[in-house]
C-alpha cells in the first residue's frame, strides 16, 4: 500500500502503472470495495492511498518505489522533509534585496553589485512549518530543497499487513535476536539452576572446572586434571615451553625472509642474462 507525497503520478513521469519493474499500480478512494482482504487492509485506507500488486521481491519492489521522487520548491506552512542549508555563495540578487536578508538574520556582503552570503546558514529544520520568508527566499535563489514521491505506509504478504521497515530485517538480523535470546534463557536458567538446552553446555564446562578444583586439592586424578597438576607442581616447565617455543616461531620468520631475498636475487641475476651493460 502506497501513498503520495505532495506530488501526482504525471509529476513522477510514471507513464504507465507497468512503468514501475512491472508491477500493476493504481489509486484508490478510500470507500473502494476491498473483497477477501477487507478486514485486514481497510483500517490502513486513510486518504489518498494506492496499491501495488506484485510477485516479484519486496525490498526490490520498495527501492524503486522510493526511488521516483520530483523536485519541489518550499511551500510556506508545509512541513519540512529534511534540514534546509544554504552554503555561502553569490545570489546574483541585487542590493535592493539587502533588507530581506537582514530581516532573516543572514550575514551578506555586496561583491560586484551583487549579495553574497558570507558564512552557512541552517534556514530550515526538519520537521518544522516553513515560514514565508524562508520559502520566499528559497524561490528568489531558484533553490528547490525538497523531493516527493511515493512512499510504502503498508505490506500485505501471506495474509498479513505489516510496516514496511519489517523488510530491512535480514537473516544476520534475525540470527543475532536468537543468539541473543539464547544467551538470556541460558544466564537465567544457570541463576537459578534449572537445566536447558541453551545452558546445558555452560552448566557442564563449569562442572568440569569443579571436578579440576577438587582433583587439584586432593589424590584424585583424571586426565582433564593431569595438566593442571602438572603446572601447579613444576610451572617453570611450561615457562621453558614458552620461550623455547618463541625463538623457533622466530626462526621459521627469518628463514622465509632469507627464502625471499635470495628469490629476488636469483630474479634480478635472470633479468641481466649474465651480461653487464658495458661487457
Amino acid at each position: 500500500m502506497i501513498a503520495n507525497e505532495n506530488c501526482t503520478l504525471s509529476e513522477l513521469e510514471i507513464a504507465e502503472p507497468t512503468d514501475i519493474l512491472g508491477v500493476e499500480l493504481g489509486f484508490v478512494l478510500p470507500h473502494g470495495c476491498l473483497s477477501t482482504m477487507r478486514s485486514l487492509i481497510l483500517p490502513h485506507i486513510r486518504g489518498n492511498v494506492g496499491f501495488v500488486f506484485t510477485k516479484l521481491d519486496l525490498v526490490d519492489i520498495r527501492e524503486k518505489i522510493m526511488s521516483n521522487k520530483v523536485k519541489a520548491p518550499a511551500r510556506a506552512g508545509a512541513t519540512a522533509p529534511c534540514d534546509v542549508i544554504l552554503s555561502p555563495q553569490n545570489t546574483g540578487l541585487g542590493p535592493e534585496k539587502t533588507s530581506f536578508f537582514q530581516a532573516l538574520q543572514i550575514p551578506t556582503k555586496i561583491s560586484k553589485g551583487t549579495i553574497e552570503i558570507l558564512n552557512e546558514i541552517h534556514l530550515i529544520k526538519k520537521d518544522d512549518k516553513v515560514g514565508a520568508s524562508e520559502a520566499t527566499l528559497l524561490n528568489m535563489l531558484n533553490v528547490s530543497p525538497f523531493s516527493y514521491g511515493l512512499k510504502v505506509i503498508q505490506v500485505y504478504d501471506s495474509g498479513t499487513v505489516f510496516a514496511p521497515e519489517i523488510l530491512d530485517i535480514t537473516n544476520a538480523d534475525l540470527q543475532a535476536k536468537f543468539l541473543e535470546g539464547v544467551m538470556n534463557v541460558a544466564a537465567v536458567s544457570l541463576e537459578i539452576g534449572y537445566p536447558t538446552i541453551a545452558s546445558a553446555p555452560h552448566s557442564i564446562v563449569n562442572g568440569l572446572k569443579n571436578l579440576i578444583a577438587i582433583a587439584v586439592e586432593t589424590d584424585i586424578t583424571f586426565k582433564e586434571a593431569e595438566m593442571a597438576k602438572e603446572y601447579l607442581k613444576d610451572p617453570s616447565k611450561f615457562a621453558a615451553a614458552a620461550v623455547a617455543a618463541a625463538p623457533a616461531a622466530a626462526g621459521k620468520v627469518e628463514a622465509k625472509k632469507e627464502e625471499a631475498k635470495k628469490e629476488e636475487e636469483s630474479e634480478g641475476s635472470d633479468d641481466d642474462m649474465g651480461f653487464g651493460l658495458f661487457d
